[in-house]
Order: structure tokens, then sequence, then C-alpha cells
């Protein structure tokens, strides 16, 4: 295979060559927010991960691709970012349950990449002047550092509209005591772990980002989620007003973006961090037991802890910068998380925030 040369151009005018990998965007450009995630293993279900929607995903960990990709790890059924960033791609895919090369998933699913770049000096320069908008692909410099300098990246514009459900549908129930239980999923970019996990707690309904709370308190769940997503929580708005309708009225447990829309509906505000946490490795402290939890993280944007007032109260901090990883309502059935307790990165050190929820509802609700 002939090496098809490429450039990485950010919105600051630093260059890095490379050669180009899977699709080919169009007039050889793809842009978007640049931002590095950490982990060793499970890039695949970072790349189809929809909560990437408008950023362009830089690996810290030299070699990507080495065991291959199967259907079974994906986490959306197609590929939201703008592309991927890494140093070595794999020739061979080493995995008794590999179906096919990382790289040929890329093309499959028209996600542009480039390899060969030094992600140590991308991601020192990442880090100490944040994320940032940038472009790479086959076309000239010139014309990359231009896309570069034209990407908005992702303040102020709602790319939960993006990836959200057409239209609803329902991930049926594997609990195997019998008991019958209904859950509303407010679709924000949820992946498929999340939904597999509240599969374990009942019936889960699925609907679209933009469905009312009237609507949601007309399925009659036992529950509410609200899910993971992309971009800032303050640009949609929507789903702060449907949240408000549901606080209160029924039980809610919210993760990452989820986690976010929810602080902003009492009141709490929302900041864009310096280069977001992305990774699977994160120290997260449980202020209640004083436990510490390795977990997997994913956004660019967090709550302010100060800002949570008499409404609510912290509950997980992250040991690395002291970000607020968790909330609770103190007068309604709610709360949230950061980080994503699905993932296992501990291996499953935040699971039992599901069997919360499930503790939660059955308070509520009592036991059927």
């Amino acid at each position: 295979m002939s090496i098809r040369e490429a450039a990485l151009v950010l919105a600051d005018g630093t260059v890095f060559e490379g050669e180009a990998i899977g699709a080919d965007p169009p007039d050889g450009i793809a842009g978007g927010e640049v931002v590095f995630n950490t982990v060793l293993t499970g890039y695949q279900e970072v790349i189809t991960d929809p909560s990437y929607a408008g950023q362009i995903i830089a690996f810290t960990y030299p070699h990507i691709g080495n065991y291959g990709v199967t259907d079974d790890d994906r986490e959306s059924l197609g590929s939201h970012c703008r592309g991927v960033v890494v140093r070595d791609m794999a020739r061979r895919r080493s995995s008794w349950r590999s179906e096919q090369g990382l790289d040929a998933m890329l093309r499959a699913q028209g996600i542009p990449g480039i390899a060969g770049i030094d992600t140590r000096r991308l991601t020192r320069h990442i880090r100490d002047l944040g994320a940032m908008p940038g472009a790479f692909g086959t076309a000239d410099e010139a014309a990359l550092g231009r896309a570069a300098q034209a990407e908005p990246g992702t303040d102020g514009i709602d790319l939960v509209a993006t990836v959200t459900a057409d239209e609803p549908y329902v991930i049926e129930s594997v609990r195997d005591d019998g008991r019958r239980r209904r859950i509303v999923a407010l679709d924000y970019g949820m992946k498929t772990t999340i939904g597999q996990h509240l599969a374990t707690l009942g019936t889960v309904e699925v609907v679209p980002a933009s469905t009312s709370a009237a609507d949601v308190l007309a399925r009659e769940p036992d529950g509410v989620f609200l899910s993971n997503g992309p971009g800032d929580p303050a640009a949609v708005a929507h789903a702060v007003d449907t949240i408000g309708g549901l606080v209160d009225r029924v039980p809610i447990f919210g993760i990452c973006l989820g986690h976010q829309l929810l602080s902003r509906t009492v009141g709490a505000t929302t900041v864009k961090m310096p280069f977001g946490h992305h990774g699977g490795n994160h120290p997260v402290k449980h202020l209640t037991t004083g436990r510490i939890e390795i977990t997997s993280q994913n956004h660019n944007f967090a709550v302010d802890a100060g800002s949570l007032g008499t409404v609510a109260e912290m509950t997980h901090v992250n040991l690395n910068d002291g970000v607020c990883e968790g909330m609770r309502l103190l007068d309604a059935p709610a709360f949230s998380v950061q980080h994503h307790p699905e993932a296992s990165p501990g291996p499953h050190d935040s699971a039992y925030l599901f069997e919360e929820f499930d503790a939660l509802m059955s308070k509520v609700n009592g036991a059927h």
C-alpha cells in the first residue's frame, strides 16, 4: 500500500507531518476540535462513542489497532468523531475476537485519520495551551491552516442534535428476578454499554433528546436516565427545560452530559475545561465513603462545584484536579456523576451506581 503524505495543522499554526489512514475526507481536509485520550486499550469504544462528535481524537498510547475491532465492542452503530490521530497504526491485528482491522473500520464508517504523528509533542502542546481546533488531511498546509482557523470548536454548539435517536426504541429487560421496572432514557448520545447496564434494572425505552417532560411522564417510568453526550451543556437549553419538569416527579440518574444538564437544571453553572478529561485512568474519590475509584472519563465541560448552592451536594471529586465528579439533590430523588460507571477501567469500581439507581427507584416506587 502506497503511503499518502498528510499533515495536521492546529489553529495556532503548529504543524505535524504524518501519513493518511482511514477514509478520504472531502477535498482532503478533516476538521474539528483536537483532544487527547490516554487509554491504552478500548480505542474502538472511544471512536464509536457519540460524545466525541465534533472532535478529532489523538491517542497518547503509541500503538493503536493491534487487536482489531469487533461489533461486540462498538458503542454506537457508527462513529461521530471528526477523525483519529495516532503514532503507529498496527498493520496486523492479533485477537481471536477480531472481525476486522481498525483501518478497515475507519474506512467503512467514513472516518479519516492520520498516523506517524509525534503524539507526545501534540499532547504536551494541547496540555499546555488547551484543546483547540485543527484540520488534517492530504491537502496542502495552507489549505489545512485555513480550515483549522475556520473550525468553531465545541463551545456554544448543540451537538446533541447530531447524535440523538430519531425515534424511540426499546431495550428489553434482562432482569431475572421477575420484577418489572420501566426506565425512560433521554438520549443525548447514549453509549450502547449504558443501555446494557440499564437493562439489568428493567425495560429501557430510549427517547430522543427533544422529548418533553410531559411525554416522558406519560410513559409512566419508574425512573429516568439522563445519558452522556457531546459538546457544551449550555447549548442544550431545551434539555434543561425537560429535566426541570421531571425533578421531584420521578427518580433521576445522570451520567456525563446528563450530570451537567441535571446540575444546570438546579441552578449550577458549567465551565469549559482547558483540555478536558479523556481517558480510562482517572482517580475519583467518593466523599461519603472515602473510597477511591479508577474511572473512565470523556468530557470537555465540567460543573462548577461552588455553584451547586444549597439544593445539591458534591458526592465525588477528581483527585487529579479537584473537578466535581458527582452530585445529588438534597430535596429530590436525583443524582449524577461526571465519569462513566458503565466502563470498566477499575475494572468495575463505579458499577455500584447502577445499583444505587435501582435502590432509589425501589425507595420511591416500591418493589414491583
